[in-house]
């Protein structure tokens, strides 16, 4: 038996009230919900990402939807370790 890792989306729901909160469990992990912000972070399979924000965005008591940016980020960070901002602003311009 093989441990098979699947892809997941984060999502960002913006609601109107924290009551409806254990209702959205039922569309996936909710990873964190913030009380003062009136969000919820919620994990999904990243095939049924877009599926599930259709869903949720119907759901009269969500503000708005919006996916994480965090996939589209580069998060490796060796290049830029112990190097000022200058620096790395220069290197940005000059690989453009």
């Amino acid at each position: 038996m093989t441990l098979e890792i699947t892809q997941r989306q984060g999502i960002v729901v913006w609601l109107y009230s924290l009551r409806q909160v254990k209702q959205l469990r039922r569309y996936g992990l909710v990873y964190y919900t913030s009380k003062r912000m009136k969000y919820v972070y919620l994990y999904v399979d990243l095939a049924d990402a877009e599926t599930v924000m259709q869903r949720l965005k119907k759901l009269h008591y969500v503000k708005r939807v919006t996916p994480s940016e965090r996939p589209a980020i580069d998060m490796d960070f060796s290049n830029r370790v112990g190097r000022s901002d200058q620096e790395i602003a220069d290197a940005a311009e000059s690989e453009e």
